[in-house]
């Protein structure tokens, strides 16, 4: 636009203007760049120095500002003026005066704008200036959003997530499929200790917070109900359910996912004698049982005078469930107090591989073992039989005294663990292009994946927020908790869409993908690469956005072969002219060979800033440029830069598979699989596809990356300099 006029800003401050050539940087930014206004300041942050920015927009008509400073990641809020002005902030603090490695070259003679340190400087100055320049401002999309949020589930979980949403103001909707509130709370005999001193079980207290629910006028209450559809994006969901044999059309804003847990299937353990000895149940059985105030043998009726309880039966077992479900130890403990309140005389065996109660309860532990009927020991179950009078015998070697048990008793308890609703049945039925149902954790028997770096609740679908035991194995103390944490979520989000902009990470961005549809080939590359299944598409493949759901990676923009998509603030042509901006080294100038990294910005640039500031120091031969995901990588920067001469591109990024540390799930992922397509476009320049590597690293591991870097850049010297050098 002709009316855009740029400021660029130079602090001095930081050991900033006492390592810099300062004169040979101004006079190379203003003949380069031509900006509007270009000043120095020895404090940019203080109140005098956004004073004069401030001064300059209101003066000099100043929009688009860049400041040659700090990291964008400090003082971040302090160049904030207003949605009218665009800011860049070029990094010339950590990634080049504090970072800089003297290279031990000749001085230059003639040219002093070819010191290292100043060419450093000047290059990432001319490429925030040109990235304002391709920037443009940001168009805020008009939504009239629903503040509703619904709440799948009416155990503990899904009530303590209606009620406290309801009690900050907004409108609930609570979906439970049975006729009643309560879920498995609701049938419990007692409830493991909430409060001090931590010894005595209690009465379930789930009665009382479904009569706070029933009674909030916020909330409405659909029982024996089945959700049918969730369509749309959040903000915008319409959702059909079934109650009372009728559809509910719902206008619904986020989603709080509480269906829970089922317990694991005891039919799989007949080696501990479920299903073929009258006498064995599981926890869940006998927790009905003690409700039911018939504690008695099931093949007979007679009182239960003596009870053995298996630990960990059908769990951290890669046969059965890996994981440890966290609340069977207390629950065999308040399950043996139920056998010894019965009768004095009553004993109860538990045998388990760990005893894991953490933190308070081990209160509750001791009580147990302060109790001369109840017996407790760390063991490996050898045999489970029956004898001629309808008694267990269970068999065990005790690896505490390492001597062999056998115990007679009426009852054997098995403790199965948790299975959490979504990995059994579809618990969602979502009209998404990826699919009915959220991501899960295979390796852990379907829990949502929702505990993803430092994003507790986030599932992989924007706008449904998991929490309790459908997210991870938890007591009800925690779920009340994790209610709390999903149902902030939810409101973040609705807040987040009332405002226009993304939710996590990138928290407060007001852009979203746009897309050029005369160019789209429907090749679906975005529509099936985007990690939050943003896009649905039509029966032509033409993909269909729902800005919502996009948490603006940039994944579908390094997924596309026709550059057809675009963020106003981030863009392939963007970076293309970032890469173009940066000065290539002759071939016969010494030192002469020239590096990109391509950063990300939520582990690997905030490495680089640590780094820095530690002191750490790298080749001044390195450029790096900020990307929001390795995914966001298309291959069309790794084409510019080879064609631009420069010799080497290093990806360097956050770490995936299993372990994966990648705020958007995919993309470090995703970047590695696409090395091929790299590679074929290094063989069609006809350049080594070694030129071009991806490295994995975490946030804390800054002080590898000066190693990462040489290591890199001695690779490429034995390769030589790039064939289309001075080009």
């Amino acid at each position: 636009m002709a009316d855009n006029k740029t400021g660029v800003y130079i602090c001095t401050g930081c050991e900033i203007g006492d390592n810099l050539n300062k004169e040979a940087v101004r006079e190379y930014i203003d003949e380069e760049c031509s900006p509007a206004v270009l000043k120095e300041h020895s404090f940019l942050c203080s109140k005098e120095g956004v004073a004069e920015i401030q001064g300059d927009i209101d003066g000099e008509g100043v929009n688009k500002v860049c400041i040659a400073a700090c990291s964008p990641r400090i003082m971040w809020d302090v160049f904030d003026f207003g949605p009218k002005v665009l800011v860049e902030r070029a990094n010339i603090r950590e990634l080049a005066v504090w970072s800089y490695r003297n290279p031990e070259l000749p001085e230059p003679e003639d040219d002093e704008m070819s010191d290292p340190l100043t060419m450093m400087v000047r290059d990432y100055i001319r490429m925030g200036v040109v990235r304002l320049e391709k920037t443009d401002y940001p168009e805020r999309e008009p939504l009239e959003p629903s503040n509703t949020i619904m709440v799948l589930g009416g155990g503990v979980t899904g009530l303590n997530a209606a009620l406290g949403a309801a009690n900050t103001g907004y409108d609930v909707v609570l979906v439970e499929k049975e006729d009643k509130l309560g879920g498995f709370a609701a049938k419990m005999y007692k409830q493991t200790p909430t409060k001090h001193p931590y010894t005595e079980a209690e009465q379930p207290s789930v009665d009382e917070l479904i009569r706070k629910v029933e009674g909030n006028d916020k909330i409405k209450v659909l029982t024996k109900a089945e959700l049918q559809l969730i369509k749309g994006a959040p903000g915008k969901y319409t959702v059909t359910v079934k109650s009372g044999g009728e559809d509910h059309e719902l206008f619904i804003g986020s989603v709080v996912l509480a269906t829970g847990w089922k317990p694991y299937d005891a039919s799989k353990l007949g080696h501990l004698g479920y299903g073929t000895i009258k006498n064995v149940v599981t926890n869940v059985e006998l927790e009905t049982m003690a409700k039911e105030g018939k504690l008695q043998r099931p093949s007979d009726g007679q009182p239960v005078q003596s009870a053995a309880f298996i630990q960990c039966a059908g769990q951290r077992d890669p046969e059965h469930l890996p994981y440890c479900s966290s609340v069977c130890c207390m629950t065999s403990l308040k399950q043996a107090k139920y056998i010894r309140e019965k009768d004095d005389d009553a004993k109860a065996f538990i045998f388990y591989k760990d005893m894991r109660t953490p933190g308070v309860y081990e209160s509750y532990y001791r009580e147990a073992q302060d109790d001369p009927g109840i017996f407790l020991t760390k063991s490996e179950i050898q045999e489970v039989s029956e004898d001629g009078d309808g008694k267990i015998v269970v068999k065990v070697t005790d690896t505490l005294l390492g001597e062999d048990l056998e115990v007679a008793v009426d009852l054997l308890v098995l403790a199965t663990g948790m299975v959490p609703t979504i990995a059994e049945e579809a618990v969602l039925k979502l009209g998404y292009r990826l699919g009915e149902q959220i991501p899960d954790l295979e390796l852990f028997n379907g829990f949502a994946d929702s505990n993803y770096i430092c994003f507790p609740y986030e599932t992989r679908r924007t706008g449904i927020y998991a929490a309790g035991c459908v997210r991870q194995p938890m007591n009800m103390s925690t779920a009340k908790d994790d209610a709390a944490g999903a149902a902030l979520k939810s409101i973040q989000c609705l807040e987040s869409i009332n405002h226009g902009v993304a939710v996590h990470p990138r928290s407060g961005d007001p852009t979203y993908p746009k897309f050029n549809m005369v160019r789209c080939t429907q090749c679906k590359r975005c529509t099936e690469e985007c990690p939050f299944g943003a896009l649905d598409d039509d029966e032509k493949g033409t993909p269909e956005p729902n800005t919502t759901r996009c948490r603006r990676c940039g994944t579908c923009m390094g997924a596309c072969p026709e550059r057809v998509i675009s963020f106003d603030n981030y863009s392939v042509s963007m970076l293309n002219e970032a890469i173009a901006a940066i000065q290539v080294p002759d071939d016969e100038e010494e030192g002469g060979y020239r590096i990109l990294c391509l950063v990300c910005e939520n582990d690997a640039y905030p490495a680089l800033d640590m780094a820095a500031m530690r002191k750490n120091k790298w080749s001044a031969s390195v450029r790096f440029i900020g990307i929001r995901c390795l995914g966001s990588v298309n291959t069309q920067w790794i084409a510019e830069s080879m064609s631009k001469g420069i010799d080497g591109v290093l990806l360097l990024g956050c770490k995936y598979g299993d372990d994966y540390q990648c705020h958007f799930i995919k993309g470090s992922e995703l970047c590695n699989k696409r090395m091929d397509n790299i590679g074929e476009t290094l063989e069609r320049l006809q350049v080594e596809s070694e030129r071009i590597q991806q490295k994995q690293i975490s946030i804390d591991e800054y002080d590898k990356i000066p190693k990462i870097i040489d290591d890199f850049i001695e690779e490429i010297e034995g390769y030589g300099p790039n064939p289309y050098k001075g080009f």
